[in-house]
């Protein structure tokens, strides 16, 4: 049985602040906590009769994880040029994915922890055939198209509740109360990794009832920015729609090529949020 991680930092145990993820020594303590949590996770699904793991770092730059002290069992996938960003590795050879230390949505909760989508520094909103989705509903969307479902979520109990009304079969582990955006009640991290391993356990050992998300038909996408110098150069590609000065559109034939399209758009976008050539000298 062969099982994709997919793990962030924002949703992670302990974690409350912006603060705590940038590159300061509190952001050395949560790589810590974010690599306990993802272990808890491996040895979960290992409990549960999963005889490979593969883990995609997808927080930030993507290098968050301690490699030296990831479970041995686990492969990890780290690094920040990838195709199919936080879902880069997973194919139709997986039986499940799991998200660990996920977070709610831009366009959600008033409450989730240091919720966004995606890319904070540009995207608003991001829909899915109409409907607004979050980064962990997107990933369960472009796993399905691959035949595998999500069985899995840890995080705030803001976004756990998100998830579960576009997901409502996923186990859960919920490791802190949302209190505000930039605040949380937060368990203790080695209570919270015993329940992400409990619940991740469970979860495999029931993978019969866990069904993939699956389309047919075209996909669209449509994606809000935070300012229109974004969205406009986004139609550099010719297949994107300007809605409105701070909304695209762009349909695809399938899940997997609107996601690797969506990307390619937030790319562009971050780049061009100061710019596009403003760091170049002539």
């Amino acid at each position: 049985m062969k099982l994709f991680i997919s793990a962030d930092m924002e949703g992670i145990s302990g974690v409350a602040t912006n603060q705590q993820l940038k590159t300061t020594s509190e952001y050395q303590r949560f790589r810590k906590l974010m690599t306990a949590d993802v272990n808890a996770a491996i040895e979960g699904a290992f409990n549960g009769g999963a005889t490979e793991v593969v883990v995609a770092d997808g927080h930030g730059n993507m290098s968050n994880i301690i490699i030296e002290d990831l479970d041995e069992r686990a492969r990890l996938i780290s690094g920040n040029n990838r195709v199919m960003c936080q879902l880069e590795g997973l194919d139709e050879t997986f039986d499940g994915i799991m998200f660990v230390g996920h977070h709610g949505r831009e366009a959600g909760s008033d409450r989730a922890v240091i919720s966004h989508t995606l890319a904070g520094i540009c995207v608003n909103e991001m829909k899915i055939n109409g409907k607004v989705v979050g980064e962990t509903e997107m990933n369960s969307f472009v796993a399905g198209a691959f035949g595998v479902p999500p069985i899995f979520i840890s995080g705030d109990d803001a976004y756990v509740s998100e998830v579960l009304e576009t997901l409502p079969e996923v186990e859960t582990a919920v490791v802190k109360r949302a209190v505000d955006r930039f605040s949380a009640e937060l368990l203790h991290p080695k209570v919270a990794q015993e329940l992400i391993r409990e619940k991740a356990e469970k979860a495999v050992k029931q993978l019969n009832k866990y069904q993939p998300v699956t389309f047919t038909g075209p996909i669209t996408f449509e994606i809000n920015f935070k300012g229109p110098q974004q969205a406009k150069m986004t139609t550099t590609l010719p297949t994107v729609e300007l809605v409105s000065p701070t909304r695209i559109r762009f349909t695809c034939d399938d899940m997997i090529t609107a996601y690797k399209h969506m990307w390619g758009c937030v790319i562009i976008a971050m780049t061009a949020t100061n710019g596009v050539l403003g760091s170049v000298n002539a």
